[in-house]
């Protein structure tokens, strides 16, 4: 059976010599998600060795923390619940000034459109973006889409109220990170919980809902391949 959960403490965790930076593996190839490599990567203090992204493009969703990513020789201040995307053909490296671990949840997908290159704007803070409708009572900004470059991928940040959706397909692959809440996603023949930590792929058109089953708000980042709107179904259930 397929999984598409992923507890926190599932991930296989990799640190190499001289570097700042722990690295989660969590969805890959080797685990059903073809097209997106999702990694959650925690730094110590001081500068990593840079990552190279080769013909992948990044996006980074800084969970908790604060400091600066490295890219082409300029450093972009970065802070919790913000947004980053790095080009195909790049490299960057992240310095956290501590004392506290920096958390970043990173997200590659392979480049598709010839000659696209970030903006000068690297960085998106989700303070600065709409807050929009998906369905019913969820909610969600935008963070890393065409507006600074990235064509192949979106990244958004959601908030889904207590309480169950029907349940529905998509027409994009997609890989979550639940930062808070808890709940379970229901998929065909598999009830997985789900806490705040745990990893998620949801394959096109799979059928599934995603549950709150607390009492607050569970916050959500997700990236979607291909790019376009979060809210997009192939299929809901009528109620």
């Amino acid at each position: 059976m397929a999984t598409y959960v992923l507890g926190p403490h599932e991930l296989e965790e990799q640190r190499r010599d001289a570097d700042t930076a722990t690295v989660g593996r969590a969805f890959d190839a080797s685990r059903g998600s073809v097209i997106l490599e999702q990694r959650i990567v925690r730094y110590a203090p001081g500068r990593s060795r840079p990552v190279e992204t080769g013909d992948r493009v990044a996006v980074l969703y800084v969970a908790d923390g604060r400091g600066e990513i490295h890219v082409a020789g300029t450093a972009h201040p970065v802070e919790a619940a913000t947004g980053v995307y790095v080009g195909a053909g790049e490299s960057y490296e992240v310095e956290n000034p501590g004392p506290d671990e920096l958390l970043v949840v990173t997200v590659t997908a392979p480049s598709e459109h010839n000659g696209s290159s970030p903006s000068s704007t690297r960085t998106v803070r989700e303070a600065d973006q709409p807050n929009l409708t998906a369905s019913g009572d969820r909610e969600f900004r935008y963070l890393v889409t065409d507006a600074v470059g990235c064509r192949e991928v979106t990244q958004f940040r959601g908030d889904i109220a207590p309480g169950r959706a029907a349940d529905h397909s998509h027409v994009y692959n997609e890989v979550i990170y639940v930062l808070e809440g808890e709940g379970a996603l229901h998929t065909e023949g598999e009830d997985a919980p789900v806490t705040a930590g745990s990893c998620i792929h949801l394959p096109a058109y799979l059928m599934h809902s995603l549950e709150n089953s607390g009492g607050s708000t569970m916050r959500i980042v997700a990236v979607f391949h291909p790019a376009g709107d979060p809210a997009s179904r192939a299929y809901e259930a009528n109620e």
